[in-house]
């Protein structure tokens, strides 16, 4: 699924992406940049993710930067 950033701190890898589909918010598993090409996240990035068993984004890769109805941040 795609979503973007909402929030990320690079000292502790905590974060939260936004699911683009219905707004609905996911913390970052741990490791959820491991094996990944990020090092570090933005706010507003675009993220395809999956869902572990606890229901927090893992997996994340580049998303789209086509525009797919991203809702404005600010």
């Amino acid at each position: 699924m795609q979503g973007v950033i909402k929030s990320y701190d690079p000292g502790t890898g905590d974060g939260v992406v936004m699911r683009e589909s219905d707004l609905a918010e996911f913390d970052l598993a741990d490791g959820a940049l491991d094996g990944s090409i990020f090092r570090m996240l933005r706010q507003g990035q675009r993220v395809l993710f999956d869902l572990d068993g606890q229901g927090r984004a893992t997996h994340l890769s580049l998303g789209s930067e086509v525009d797919m109805g991203t809702p404005d941040l600010g």
